[in-house]
């Protein structure tokens, strides 16, 4: 009788243990997703359902009413830097994201509150921006739901919600310029200056060639074995029409790249300099 007790109770610790440690695939997996946006980053964090065969916009998600964007726990989105979204200046930090899916467009709503799991919870008076976004038909059914960062750019991005057959996109823009420029004149006047990062920031946003090519010409001497920096010299001497002086340094940046064995920067010089016959 006691060895019955004894198995009896061993049994059942090890059921209790078992049971504590079970793990099982969750139905609305939880997903992070963080996407560097101007100079800083973005980041959304929520759970994801699935389809699974019912209807779900004008159902499952009722038409009208405010949808937690998800499952589970409330949605949330985190600017690392200020961002503009429908014309609204937000500060860095994590807000709400919440949605009110109708048939032909819906409502993105960017909240102070970081915890409305449902419509009963949702306060307008947190509301921080308010953005209508036109749904659009997918021709393929997106079975779970899923949020992405799409064309993505230096002072632009989108941010695509898709489920089901529907997708809609939610704009989001931040001043790169102003940052950048501001950083730009604090650097230069220090010590140790990033000639080539300032000078290469010029170059691709269309200012001033000449001043990219000073700074460039002080990279060089910065850094006399940087095949880089006589390459974009090379590209800014070219767009000044300088066409001479850019053979001159291109060659000077494969003779260096060659040194130091990098085969890609051979042959984007090579690229260069049959542009310039």
């Amino acid at each position: 009788m006691k060895n019955f007790f004894l198995f009896t109770a061993i049994a059942i610790t090890c059921f209790a243990v078992n049971a504590q440690t079970l793990r099982t695939p969750a139905a609305s997996p939880a997903q992070t997703i963080k996407q560097d946006f101007g100079i800083a980053s973005v980041e959304i964090s929520y759970s994801r359902p699935g389809v699974k065969g019912r209807k779900v916009f004008g159902d499952l998600v009722p038409f009208g009413k405010v949808w937690r964007t998800g499952a589970n726990n409330a949605t949330t989105i985190t600017f690392g830097d200020t961002v503009t979204i429908a014309d609204t200046k937000i500060a860095p930090g994590k807000y709400g994201l919440l949605t009110i899916p109708d048939k032909d467009s819906w409502t993105i709503i960017i909240s102070k509150a970081t915890n409305v799991t449902s419509s009963v919870d949702y306060n307008m008076e947190n509301d921080v921006a308010r953005y209508t976004a036109k749904t659009y038909g997918l021709k393929d059914k997106v079975e779970t739901f899923t949020m992405q960062f799409a064309n993505v750019k230096p002072s632009s991005c989108e941010l695509q919600l898709a489920w089901e057959n529907t997708m809609v996109s939610l704009p989001i823009t931040t001043d790169v310029e102003t940052q950048v420029m501001k950083q730009i004149d604090n650097i230069m006047n220090k010590d140790t200056r990033p000639y080539y990062a300032a000078a290469s920031y010029y170059m691709e946003t269309g200012k001033d060639l000449n001043q990219a090519l000073a700074w460039l010409d002080k990279a060089a001497q910065q850094q006399p074995n940087a095949y880089w920096v006589y390459h974009q010299r090379a590209n800014a001497l070219a767009r000044l029409g300088r066409k001479a002086e850019a053979k001159t340094a291109a060659e000077k940046s494969m003779e260096l790249a060659k040194a130091q064995k990098n085969d890609d920067y051979v042959r984007l010089n090579e690229k260069l300099l049959a542009e310039l016959k």
